[in-house]
């Protein structure tokens, strides 16, 4: 096993567009990360860089406290597991296992050792004289995992192994790929484009936008203090409501009324006029089935649609936003990779809930848990800067410039680099 440390790492193509831009992260022994963002982000090309796929334009990819830029895949000692399982057809499940290792010109005693090891581990003694036609996707994905195994590789890279398998069985796999790296502690890189992967998985996940990292932090952090709007919007399903607000001491005015915040999350947005809230769904609750709606503030609302899942229920209210939000929103759609903004609230409720749609419903909401995002550059106003791993923006002079100005006539806008 061996840590992983990627500095200052920049991949540019022959057009000299940035696909990986200046990126640096520490990935340590026996750690799992997840690289995650939408399609374009960077996050499989920094992968074949670990690898060495991809040459690296520049900065240092260090494994096992060596540099590898110029080292050969092969002289790397990676394994890696691909979208496509990348398996021989015509060769049965213990072939391709045993393949590697053949290559490697392992004895014929220590083959059918590690092949019949990795084969019990990832529960397929039974299918070992099967070839790969005959078996399902989710088998196949095991064959692939246990070629990995048997190398007794120094790492593990995974570039989005679960996409072509259904929304069960991708389940079921996130379970057994995270008992496995957990049994064999060896360090692991993902790449995926499914937050649910990176929220379950990973001890830290990396999140990138245009070959920028935005932030580097805990599932949890990043769930709790989103370091910026892209984040934020990111990361949660269903999203994160995003709103015009307008802060005032511990007053925020909202679409639907005004509500209190704590001081210290008031602080750094006196002053900013114009601003985004962002509250997740799950941060609303029916007034009427809440034990003590002191803990928050309360509003009244007409509902425009319900949905009842049995369990929960989610509720939706319409609302106008500014030009200038509606901007950024529709920027954020454009990054999400087309996650539609709309200007609606979704608000999560219980089962018991007897909203209906139409109804003016008393709303709580556990104001405490409010974030306040800058609409022109998209940085968290409130965020916990000690805990959240967000990486220092790019400030561009531009963006800074035309902010300045459309500031004084009463406007903010969006940086088209949103750090």
């Amino acid at each position: 096993m061996a840590a992983i440390d990627m500095k200052n790492i920049v991949k540019k193509y022959g057009d000299g567009f940035p696909a990986v831009n200046d990126v640096s992260i520490d990935v340590a022994d026996g750690e799992f990360m997840i690289l995650v963002g939408p399609s374009g982000c960077g996050k499989s090309t920094l992968l074949r860089m670990i690898v060495g796929l991809e040459d690296i334009t520049s900065g240092d990819m260090i494994i096992g406290e060596k540099k590898v830029n110029d080292l050969a895949p092969r002289d790397r000692n990676l394994a890696m597991v691909f979208q496509n399982y990348a398996l021989y057809p015509h060769l049965t499940v213990y072939e391709n296992i045993a393949f590697p290792l053949r290559l490697a010109g392992a004895s014929d005693d220590e083959v059918d050792k590690k092949v019949r090891n990795a084969s019990k581990t990832l529960e397929l003694d039974e299918h070992l004289e099967r070839k790969p036609g005959n078996l399902s996707g989710g088998q196949r994905q095991r064959v692939a995992m246990g070629r990995a195994i048997v190398r007794d590789a120094d790492a593990f890279l995974f570039d989005e192994p679960l996409s072509n398998l259904d929304a069960k069985l991708r389940g079921q796999m996130r379970t057994e790929i995270s008992r496995l790296q957990k049994r064999l502690g060896i360090t692991t890189v993902y790449v995926t484009h499914d937050q649910t992967e990176a929220m379950t998985l990973g001890d830290r996940v990396a999140v990138l936008k245009r070959g920028v990292l935005q932030q580097l932090a805990t599932p949890r952090e990043l769930y709790t203090n989103p370091g910026n709007l892209f984040v934020a919007g990111f990361i949660g399903s269903p999203p994160m409501n995003f709103l015009p607000a307008e802060v005032d001491g511990t007053s925020v005015k909202l679409p639907f009324g005004t509500v209190q915040i704590p001081q210290e999350r008031a602080e750094r947005a006196q002053g900013k006029g114009l601003l985004i809230a962002g509250i997740r769904p799950e941060h609303f609750e029916d007034a009427s089935v809440k034990d003590d709606t002191s803990s928050g503030s309360t509003f009244r609302a007409t509902v425009d649609v319900v949905e009842w899942l049995g369990n929960e229920a989610y509720a939706y209210i319409p609302f106008e936003a500014p030009p200038e939000v509606q901007k950024q929103l529709t920027q954020l759609e454009h990054d999400l990779d087309g996650d539609q903004m709309r200007t609606q609230l979704v608000v999560s409720l219980d089962g018991a809930s007897r909203i209906a749609e139409g109804d003016e419903a008393e709303i709580w909401v556990d104001s405490t848990k409010i974030h306040l995002f800058d609409p022109a550059t998209g940085e968290n106003l409130t965020v916990d800067e000690s805990r959240a791993g967000r990486i220092p923006e790019r400030e561009d002079p531009k963006a800074k410039e035309q902010a300045e100005k459309m500031a004084d006539h009463g406007e903010e806008v969006h940086s088209a680099e949103e750090a």
